[in-house]
């Protein structure tokens, strides 16, 4: 009898594969071991309703179950301390990883802390777990009662979805930031062709970019409709992963692996990106940002998922220094994504130069992006941010208008008081 032909595979599909323990291929239903799971302060205190409602005495591995106090840091009532203390309490009986309020946000703690690597299914309860996919895992949000499964079995069932390849040509020019590649993908990619489909990200524009960078494009594959995004390892995988490319088992896809849609980005002619503040509850509009230059900002944030990384921080610096730095009506608000991000701010001279530019520096986690801790903005003051999200009421108030953009576009705002191509600071 002849040898049955392999039927070829895209990352995600070679991913599930392994971990449902047969091949599987796009649309196929299928129960697969899981090998982490975040929550946030945020999700974990349904989930471990739904945990004890499902008859749950123990986790099936502890640690690989990872909470992360990250929404409510600090916390902004005595009912959210009370949910933070069952989180605490929880752990202290289960025995799983919980990262104290001022640790950072759980997606970048996740990869900063060694629980993610390539090959890796991962899962979060909250959206923006697809960042993991930028260390060649397979990574996606669920909900809380989801995560009670996995807590509850080590498993989760999945429909394996169909990818998208995304072809990155060129490099990135001076002031043009991986958030605008991750917007132009936005503006161009229809969310009803991105639903429920994995975004694989390759092409020498891929392979150039900082593992930071990729870190912010498998990020936003959500924003985009995804249901994952993610990219091949390289060295620069096991370098930010503190680990030998030996111990990396890297999974990359076939040759002749199917698409569902192809999609080509040419970095080289990328201008910066804004997406405008929705109105009447339509999706954010995303333009040049030249389109809407010399609109006057009042607020300007740097963090979160997105934007609080070393690198963002350090080129936001760099437009401020450029710059002389920040307008004196324009509130800046800087906060650094973890601890260690925040420890490196320190020690090299970040944090002294925002802090002598007037900056008002937050607790390490996710701070106002979601408006559920830190400053919010007033009525009918207008945000550019490097967030990930701007639907109405994002940051606490739904009167104010919230732009997002990259770091270094925040940054060039924060010196003219206005809406700036920040390639004007770098030339």
């Amino acid at each position: 009898m002849g040898s049955q032909k392999k039927t070829p595979g895209t990352i995600s599909e070679k991913i599930m594969s392994r971990h449902c323990g047969r091949p599987c291929r796009a649309g196929e239903t299928v129960v697969c071991r899981v090998d982490a799971a975040m929550a946030t302060d945020g999700s974990a205190p349904m989930a471990i309703d739904y945990f004890h409602d499902m008859g749950g005495k123990t986790i099936a591995d502890p640690r690989n179950l990872v909470f992360a106090l990250d929404h409510y840091a600090p916390p902004d009532s005595p009912a959210t301390v009370t949910l933070q203390d069952r989180i605490r309490d929880f752990s202290k009986q289960h025995g799983n990883v919980t990262y104290e309020i001022g640790a950072g946000i759980g997606h970048q703690l996740m990869i900063e802390r060694g629980h993610v690597r390539p090959g890796m299914l991962v899962v979060g309860a909250d959206s923006h777990a697809v960042q993991y996919g930028a260390a060649n895992a397979f990574a996606t949000g669920i909900g809380s009662s989801d995560l009670a499964a996995v807590m509850l079995t080590g498993k989760l069932w999945f429909r394996v979805p169909e990818s998208i390849c995304v072809t990155l040509t060129g490099k990135l020019g001076a002031g043009i930031d991986s958030k605008d590649i991750a917007l132009e993908i936005n503006r161009v990619l229809d969310p009803l062709d991105a639903g429920y489909r994995a975004l694989e990200f390759t092409g020498p524009g891929a392979r150039a970019l900082t593992f930071e960078e990729r870190l912010l494009l498998a990020n936003m594959s959500t924003d985009a409709g995804a249901k994952a995004g993610v990219f091949e390892a390289d060295e620069k995988t096991a370098m930010y992963l503190g680990i030998s490319e030996d111990e990396m088992e890297t999974v990359s896809a076939d040759l002749d692996a199917v698409y569902a849609k192809t999609l080509e980005i040419d970095l080289d002619t990328l201008k910066p990106k804004l997406a405008r503040p929705p109105v009447g509850g339509a999706a954010a509009e995303i333009v040049d940002l030249g389109c809407d230059e010399g609109t006057v900002v009042n607020m300007v944030y740097l963090g979160t998922c997105t934007g609080g990384r070393k690198s963002d921080l350090e080129n936001a610096l760099r437009i401020l220094q450029a710059g002389g730095g920040k307008a004196p009506d324009v509130q800046l608000l800087v906060t650094p994504a973890s601890d260690r991000v925040y420890g490196d701010m320190a020690s090299n001279g970040l944090l002294a130069e925002f802090l002598k530019f007037g900056a008002l520096m937050m607790t390490p986690g996710c701070g106002s992006c979601c408006g559920t801790c830190g400053a919010i903005p007033g009525d009918d003051k207008v945000v550019i941010s490097a967030a990930n999200r701007n639907f109405t009421g994002r940051m606490g108030n739904p009167k104010a208008r919230v732009y997002l953009a990259s770091p270094e576009a925040c940054a060039a705002a924060a010196v003219e008081g206005r809406i700036t191509d920040p390639r004007k600071f770098l030339s």
